[in-house]
């Protein structure tokens, strides 16, 4: 992530869909050493291949796998606002991406998700001031990604129950800005 402007060292991380691990594991691993990582996938057998792969490497102390819905996660109010970064890699589309990220950040926070080549657009600035998030970085290299902060905390209905977000997201990529936010 060398390039992708976060201010400090984050205390705190999650990984959404985590699936092998990419990019959590290594940024734990190899960038920051000294943050505490929550590995968060649905699939069982996903996260028992990463509790493999962090007791072997070593990162048990402060690397944690969890098994769950990232909607589920975003309500329960022991993680809810708590993390400094959240980091997504092919977890969905945009509107899905931002809609359970936002919630597991605290102010300040930096949401960090890869991109397709081109994906320039596709993170309408009123959908994501609906989850209390400004978009202030994006980069098209080797490795492409969109980086936001959040300014406010995300309001409470967010997110919305598991599966909703896929099923009836805040915003469409072919149509830009969509619905518009909160509309369901």
């Amino acid at each position: 992530m060398s390039g992708v402007p976060i201010s400090s060292v984050p205390r705190r991380a999650v990984d959404l869909g985590s699936g092998g691990g990419v990019p959590g594991l290594v940024l734990a691993a190899l960038t920051w050493p000294t943050t505490a990582w929550i590995l968060l996938d649905a699939s069982a057998r996903r996260c028992a291949v990463l509790v493999a792969a962090v007791t072997e490497l070593g990162l048990a102390g402060r690397v944690t796998v969890v098994h769950g819905r990232a909607e589920e996660y975003g309500r329960d109010p022991a993680t809810r606002g708590g993390a400094d970064l959240v980091v997504a890699r092919s977890f969905g589309p945009p509107a899905v991406t931002a809609e359970c990220g936002a919630p597991l950040l605290g102010v300040g926070g930096t949401l960090v998700a890869s991109e397709p080549p081109g994906g320039e657009g596709r993170w309408p600035a009123s959908g994501l001031a609906a989850l209390g998030l400004e978009q202030v970085a994006s980069a098209a290299r080797s490795a492409s990604y969109a980086v936001f902060v959040a300014t406010q905390p995300c309001p409470p209905r967010f997110p919305r129950r598991p599966g909703v977000p896929a099923k009836r997201p805040l915003w469409s990529v072919a149509a830009g800005a969509g619905r518009p936010p909160g509309s369901t």
